[in-house]
């Protein structure tokens, strides 16, 4: 058998629970969900391998690939827990982290103080040497003022460096000559080259990408290297390839070197699965809802594609809507996938500001102590225990069953910290929960669709996570959306995901030329040699070539990502056309036919498929007998009696009701219908049917 043929098992670890899924050599899907263990992952990884591979009947040895997801990049930007890192950069510029790009988030806001720059003013040193933006040489490099600087350095106790030195995309010497010196005097020091991540012009983008690398690298080598030695040792000796911002795979030795790439690795999965899965059912725009136990995310998909972006904030709070907004975090110029995220899910700890107006998350109750009816010790209320009191949950049907919840334990919190107080019941209160966590999760989708000039209304939800399915049909009634889909295995679906990637190798270039006939023959010309660059470094055939060029009309301050086709027939009508039809999607107007339109960079990415995957194809374990429970809908409707229904004996159903998962719930308002897609995903159609008109459940026979 080839890998592809063999069997693939997805990591995908959350800030709650770590998902697994694996694809047997039939193609079966099985999967299986535990806590994080955020003080070493690989603890929560080790169990969660060895319960999967035992429940599918696999052997260690028969894996072919192990695909990953991981937030451990972010998590170290957020919590500041990188490397101590120096920075030499060209003498002039040892403030550019500091004085950056001039944006903030909130404009006007007095009381904002931008973040901490990742590197030490003490810390970063400056040589004389001068490289003018043409690539020719004003100033020799001065190598005395770079030993100087290693020398400092080493006495610091720094162990990463970046190297950023003025105009090292258009002529790398002296940042080459640079690292040759480091690794003269300085070998067992790590590593980052801006002329190496990113070739492309803008000072305080590219150091600030540089620095993020080097401030990440040494603990993502670490996590690499623990995580290679666990797997081996379970004789697990398949490739490992981690999930890319971009929603490629990257082999693990690459995202050692270059971490930047793997910074939104774990929300990246899921929008890759949505685009797959939402196209085999028919759905080619859709909105993806990520919800997990810390946060919501929201991404949007357009012709059956995620909308990408070059550049993006991270580091920053997750403070309701901050991280929306630009100017936030430090800048990271690397190709994403254009999401937005807010600090709402599952574990989010409901408190009441000073006038007693209570707020959901941004601090999450996570997977230790957890919610308060895991009775892990957790007190504080949070949206989970609201959900359960609100008749949502199955107390027995948490991570397949491997988890129960305490019902008691939800109303003791509720009690205390929100219905006492308010003197309300403990159904009412919670159900403001539930209402307030839709307005809250509904900001990201707002991100992604109004700020992008896109109407929520023209698309469809598609819900997952292991808090999505619960919260979509809410949200979408909100937002005037008439469809939910939740697709196979949910609340694991950043898992799945993985499975439907590809491996994606990625080549930019700057390229500041106005856009005609010439130049596109020039463009043409380069992206036919990145493109061969990128095909060598991937050392496999089977794949294609995807090329986009980032563009703007001239006098505009920003770019948009304009995807393009063959490269060597690409024409100046091609480009032309493909720039004014996104400017048009995005912005709802195009300039005159003569304004004149400029192109800023070019990219080339080579994709390489590693397997099929056929989702319907899921083991569920289990009854797919139908049960009922007591659910409270709002004060206008109260409790009302709702089927239970598992999804593998889903037909056709109108809510209320509740459909389990062994991963997740998904929850049917009062007048929806729900029925079973020959794909395996969920439909939800909103506002269809009047509660009473239809059977409650058209159960399949078992």
């Amino acid at each position: 058998m080839t890998d592809i043929q063999r069997p693939r098992i997805a990591i995908d670890i959350g800030g709650t629970f770590t998902d697994f899924i694996v694809q047997d050599n039939q193609g079966a899907l099985h999967s299986y969900k535990t806590l994080t263990t955020h003080d070493d992952y690989t603890v929560a990884i080790t169990a969660g391998v060895d319960r999967l591979l035992d429940m599918a009947g696999i052997f260690a040895s028969d894996i072919g690939q192990v695909l990953h997801a991981t937030t451990l990049g972010s998590n170290t930007l957020l919590e500041r827990t990188g490397a101590k890192t120096g920075l030499i950069t060209t003498a002039g510029f040892r403030d550019v982290l500091e004085i950056r790009d001039l944006r903030m988030p909130r404009l006007y806001d007095q009381d904002w103080d931008k973040p901490k720059a990742l590197v030490r003013r003490r810390w970063r040193r400056v040589c004389e040497g001068r490289i003018l933006a043409d690539g020719t040489e004003m100033t020799p490099l001065k190598e005395a003022d770079v030993r100087t600087a290693i020398a400092m350095l080493k006495a610091e106790g720094i162990i990463s460096l970046a190297v950023c030195l003025i105009n090292s995309h258009a002529n790398p010497a002296h940042e080459m000559r640079v690292a040759e010196i480091v690794r003269e005097d300085w070998p067992e020091v790590h590593l980052s080259l801006s002329h190496d991540l990113l070739p492309e012009e803008g000072e305080y983008p590219r150091t600030s990408t540089c620095v993020i690398n080097a401030y990440v690298q040494p603990v993502i080598k670490t996590y690499v290297a623990r995580l290679t030695t666990m797997l081996v040792q379970r004789g697990i000796t398949a490739p490992l390839f981690f999930m890319q911002s971009n929603g490629g795979l990257t082999p693990a030795e690459v995202a050692a070197e270059q971490p930047i790439h793997i910074i939104e690795s774990g929300p990246a999965a899921g929008v890759v699965g949505a685009s797959i899965i939402g196209a085999a059912t028919g759905t080619d725009t859709a909105i993806t809802l990520d919800i997990g136990g810390t946060t919501a995310k929201a991404a949007l998909i357009r012709n059956g594609q995620p909308g990408m972006a070059t550049e993006f904030q991270v580091g920053g709070h997750v403070l309701q809507t901050e991280r929306l907004l630009s100017g936030g975090g430090f800048s990271l110029r690397v190709p994403a996938i254009d999401l937005a995220e807010v600090g709402a899910g599952g574990g989010s700890i409901i408190t009441r500001d000073a006038a007693g107006v209570p707020m959901v998350g941004p601090r999450s109750a996570g997977s230790n102590p957890g919610p308060a009816c895991y009775g892990n010790g957790g007190t504080e209320l949070t949206v989970t225990d609201c959900n359960l009191i609100l008749g949502y949950l199955n107390e027995n049907s948490i991570a397949g069953g491997e988890m129960k919840l305490d019902r008691s334990l939800a109303e003791k919190a509720c009690a205390t910290y929100l219905s006492g107080p308010l003197g309300m019941t403990p159904e009412e209160a919670a159900h403001g929960i539930f209402t307030l966590s839709c307005v809250t999760m509904i900001q990201a989708i707002r991100a992604v669709t109004t700020e992008r000039g896109q109407d929520p209304r023209d698309y469809a939800v598609f819900a997952f996570g292991g808090n999505g399915p619960l919260f979509a049909a809410g949200i979408a009634e909100t937002l005037g959306c008439s469809k939910v889909i939740v697709p196979p295995a949910p609340g694991v679906f950043s898992a799945v995901g993985l499975l439907c990637a590809e491996i994606e190798i990625h080549k930019s270039r700057s390229f500041r030329r106005l856009l005609t006939e010439e130049t596109v023959v020039e463009a043409k010309s380069t992206l036919v040699e990145m493109a061969i660059a990128a095909k060598a470094d991937a050392k496999r055939d089977g794949g294609r070539v995807i090329v986009t060029a980032r563009m703007r009309y001239a006098g505009q301050s920003s770019d948009l990502l304009v995807q393009l086709g063959d490269p060597a027939t690409l024409t100046h009508a091609q480009m032309r056309d493909a720039f004014v039809a996104e400017h048009d999607a995005v912005f709802k107007f195009t300039a005159p036919t003569d304004e004149p339109i400029k192109i800023t960079a070019i990219e080339c990415a080579y994709a390489i498929p590693v397997g099929k995957l056929d989702p319907t194809r899921r083991h569920l374990a289990g009854t797919r007998e139908e049960s009922r429970q007591k659910a409270w809908f709002g004060p206008k409707t109260g409790w009302l009696d709702a089927p239970v229904v598992p999804r593998a004996g889903l037909t056709q159903m109108v809510g209320p009701c509740i459909i389990t998962d062994p991963d997740a719930t998904t929850l049917v308002p009062p007048g929806a219908i729900a029925r079973m897609m020959p794909t395996g995903s969920v439909e939800i159609e909103l506002g269809v049917a009047t509660v009473g008109t239809v059977p409650h459940a058209e159960v399949a026979d078992v």
